[in-house]
């Protein structure tokens, strides 16, 4: 996909674009924290958290991960599934499905509509593989922006659900 209006290009992401999308993410921890928000994804930087790197790794190669890039540098990063992670505490869709299991974008370039690009990237996805249902889960603490950024993109809250002490929201969003 080119979004000539914004500059933004996505690409198909790999193994390669790990340490970028974990700069993003770490960075996206001290922005939420310097916001006051240490509940969503704590105080630790993604990349030494147990297991952040593997992750993060894991999506590049193992699922669809899909990099918005700017002027060629990468910008954010948005990673598809064909269901939720096994630790979100939700029922099955019922059907084939589409997740969005990584959304994230660089805080230095906020206000561009990464997020949006890579997210209506997602029902361009969900489309081509003839699939009908994207769906995505999100932090639904704080004032609810999180979930407001998805209406807006949107998709319709579905399933709330708590993992240990962190409210969750499931979204869906029909693309057939």
């Amino acid at each position: 996909m080119n979004d000539s209006t914004l500059g933004i290009r996505i690409r198909p992401g790999s193994l390669a674009d790990a340490p970028a999308v974990l700069d993003m993410l770490d960075s996206a921890v001290v922005w939420m924290n310097e916001r006051g928000n240490t509940e969503q994804w704590g105080t630790t930087p993604y990349s030494r958290k147990p297991g952040g790197v593997a992750r993060v790794e894991r999506y590049m190669t193992e699922n669809a991960p899909h990099v918005a890039e700017l002027d060629g540098a990468p910008v954010g990063a948005l990673v598809l599934d064909s269901g939720p992670s096994p630790q979100v505490p939700i029922a099955p869709a019922g059907e084939p499905e589409r997740y969005v299991r990584l959304l994230v974008s660089d805080r230095r370039h906020a206000g561009l509509g990464i997020g949006a690009a890579l997210l209506a990237h997602a029902v361009e996805e969900t489309r081509r593989a003839g699939v009908e249902l994207l769906r995505v889960d999100c932090w639904a603490g704080g004032g609810g922006e999180l979930v407001a950024f998805y209406e807006r993109n949107g998709f319709t809250p579905t399933d709330r659900f708590l993992s240990e002490t962190w409210p969750g929201q499931v979204l869906a969003r029909r693309v057939g």
